[in-house]
């Protein structure tokens, strides 16, 4: 496995706040059931040596400092969104409910194929919204296109196929697809009426410039009306 990503000097300032030398860090990562000596606290600040994510996890609980501050970047990955919630790959397999090594060749590859109960039980181990979750994972861009073929077209055909894809269920997914194929209707229905009335060019660039915004966010849409409660 390789090393975490590590920023020696966020871990230097950390140690200056709270006003610890390396003997002290290490002393209180020893507390935490790591043992190493101060000069491999003095090898991470000088970019000689960079931790383990075990060694990092406790770092950062040593020095009372977040895991992304010393990690020093905003995660992407599924790998990065893990460490930043201080989680092995067994502890977070665990957690969603499948073999590490399952879990290990997903974030290798970069490729999930977990079901709809397990893809909600890593979007909740990571503190994600099913939606960031789905761009994490490379899939938000296909969604917008399975939904935009929706709405284009007859878009109780897709209500299988996008459930499938977004890990919801079908109820959950059909409610979200009328509801949008409605909203989608009413833009075109406005547009026809104002091209039928003759209305000024810019009126009709302002409700297309509408439609084209609405469009843009329609995976926050479709995710909002998803997680809304509704009877079975």
């Amino acid at each position: 496995m390789s090393t975490p990503p590590f920023s020696p000097a966020e871990a230097r300032e950390a140690r200056l706040r709270m006003g610890m030398t390396p003997e002290q860090v290490a002393a209180a990562i020893a507390g935490l059931g790591i043992h190493l000596n101060p000069g491999m606290v003095q090898a991470w600040e000088s970019g000689e040596k960079v931790p383990s994510e075990l060694q990092l996890f406790a770092l950062a609980d040593a020095l009372w400092c977040p895991t992304p501050v010393l990690m020093a970047i905003r995660p992407r990955t599924l790998r990065e969104h893990r460490l930043t919630r201080q989680l092995t790959r067994e502890r977070l397999a665990h957690r969603i409910g499948i073999e590490p090594h399952v879990y290990a060749k997903a974030e290798t590859e970069h490729r999930w194929n977990g079901d709809k109960q397990q893809t909600r039980a890593l979007a909740a181990a990571l503190g994600m919204p099913p939606d960031d979750l789905l761009e994490v994972l490379g899939q938000g861009g296909r969604l917008i296109e399975m939904l935009k073929q929706a709405l284009d077209g007859h878009w109780k055909s897709h209500v299988t196929s996008i459930a499938d894809y977004a890990k919801v269920e079908e109820r959950q997914a059909q409610f979200a697809l009328r509801v949008l194929h409605q909203e989608y209707k009413q833009f075109a229905e406005r547009y026809l009426g104002h091209v039928l009335a003759r209305s000024e060019q810019a009126r009709l660039r302002e409700i297309a410039a509408e439609r084209a915004h609405w469009l843009r966010r329609l995976p926050e849409y479709f995710w909002e009306l998803v997680s809304r409660p509704q009877e079975r």
